[in-house]
């Protein structure tokens, strides 16, 4: 039911009136990736740690939902709002508060973009650790509460690696501040690091922490072509055991996608490698640029002989390294074939082969008109599955997810790698979840949140 004009007029007293949309105003808003973000009777944009605390406090005692938002570029239905909830949006909580290049760390608001921080720490030779293709929209709340990975999480982890130390508003408006910046701390149970993953239905994430890395330099960028997922894994392999530590990133597409996406780019000089049944973008970082791209031409020319690598394309402009990047990170498929499923999994590296061509004969046999389209991280077993056909078939996920998801555990794989649970894979965690641990995942959430006000309805 709609909020009443009391609970509209005491929000606005705490955050200030234009601080406030109402859902009239959110109507002709872009509500992000999700056409359901902007469901809530209300949104709140609190300009301070002090005015969320006050914001949630007066919810805990009005039982009113509450569904945090950052840059909305979620897959999973997590901000997601309904009539009677608020959003608190986290979008002015954006100042960096500190970045000290010498321990290399940063302290920054819950609204920081990671664009924007990647920028700031450049100018100090340093960089966060994550990359991923939603960086100018994705804040650094959104990413530590849906514990984001990206394409260095081989490398650096996932932010549940990157963060130090978190700020975060429980339900009942109380605050819990640990900040710390040191990688070092035991000072009893890490309660803070419960945030992280947690999707906002502990809590609302104000502030954090986090460890910076040395700025990549002088990338050197190829798009290869390969003649198998064999092929694929043992190239990662190979690339790891040769450049090691200036290994950058290792991204996995398949042809129909990188098909799709060279006609999206009008790059038409790349679509003899898009023929190959997947392509692999590799990227290596050395002092300078003469010896980056010598260290992985001198891969590449390994890969050749040991028949690895059928075809590939080096970088040779900053402009044609954009343009790989946008070959693997453009879902251009959702746009030439709508109403499509995606699903985020993990598989180890060594079963990920057999794992996806088992994926498409499952498919072929359900439905023959299904075509599976695949991205992913593939130095960490990470694969984004698209399954598209002529027409949507957005209603099918429930359908069509054991497909995909039941051998998973028995592989030692994740059915949610690195986009959160939110309403789209409840019905997937309830299903495989191990029962011991979802019965304390809802003990906990009934300590933290014992009116279940933070982002009802989510993650279980």
């Amino acid at each position: 039911m709609p909020l009443s004009a009391e609970h509209t007029a005491s929000l606005s007293a705490i955050v200030g009136c234009e601080a406030v949309r109402s859902a009239e105003n959110l109507a002709s808003r872009d509500p992000g990736v999700d056409r359901n973000n902007f469901g809530a009777s209300l949104m709140v944009r609190p300009g301070s740690t002090e005015q969320v605390a006050r914001v949630l406090a007066y919810c805990h005692r009005s039982r009113i939902g509450v569904v945090p938002q950052g840059g909305r570029t979620g897959l999973s239905g997590g901000a997601e709002s309904h009539d009677g909830e608020i959003i608190v949006a986290l979008d002015r909580l954006d100042r960096i508060e500190t970045l000290d290049p010498v321990s290399r760390t940063a302290v920054a608001g819950a609204g920081v973009t990671l664009a924007v921080l990647a920028e700031r720490a450049a100018a100090h030779g340093l960089a966060p650790g994550i990359d991923l293709g939603a960086r100018d929209g994705a804040t650094l709340g959104g990413l530590v509460s849906t514990n984001a990975g990206g394409n260095a999480a081989f490398r650096h982890g996932t932010m549940r690696e990157r963060v130090l130390g978190l700020e975060a508003v429980l339900a009942d408006g109380s605050v819990l501040s640990e900040l710390a910046q040191v990688r070092k701390r035991n000072e009893g149970l890490a309660v803070e690091r419960l945030f992280i993953g947690a999707e906002g239905t502990l809590g609302v994430v104000t502030r954090v922490a986090l460890s910076l890395i040395a700025r990549p330099a002088s990338p050197a960028t190829a798009l290869v072509a390969v003649p198998s997922l064999d092929a694929a894994v043992s190239l990662c392999d190979l690339a790891q055991r040769s450049v090691g530590s200036e290994l950058e990133a290792v991204e996995l597409m398949s042809g129909n996608h990188a098909a799709a996406a060279c006609r999206a780019a009008h790059a038409a000089e790349l679509a003899r490698l898009a023929a190959a049944p997947y392509l692999v973008l590799v990227e290596v970082s050395g002092s300078d640029s003469a010896r980056a791209e010598a260290q992985l031409l001198t891969m590449l020319g390994e890969a050749t002989e040991r028949g690895l690598a059928a075809d590939g394309a080096l970088a040779q402009s900053h402009a044609q390294r954009a343009t790989f990047w946008r070959i693997r990170e453009d879902w251009a498929v959702d746009r030439e074939r709508p109403g499509g499923l995606w699903y985020d999994v993990s598989v180890p590296l060594a079963a990920l082969p057999g794992y996806l061509e088992r994926c498409r004969a499952r498919l072929a046999a359900h439905d023959a008109e299904l075509e599976l389209y695949v991205i992913g991280h593939l130095a960490d077993g990470n694969v984004h599955l698209t399954v598209n056909a002529p027409g949507p078939i957005s209603e099918r996920y429930e359908e069509i997810a054991p497909l995909l998801t039941e051998e998973l555990k028995g592989l030692g794989g994740s059915f949610s790698a690195e986009h959160g649970i939110g309403l789209e894979k409840k019905a997937t965690l309830a299903r495989l979840g191990a029962p011991a641990r979802l019965a304390l995942m809802r003990r906990l959430k009934a300590m933290f949140d014992p009116h279940g006000i933070m982002n009802p309805g989510k993650v279980l």
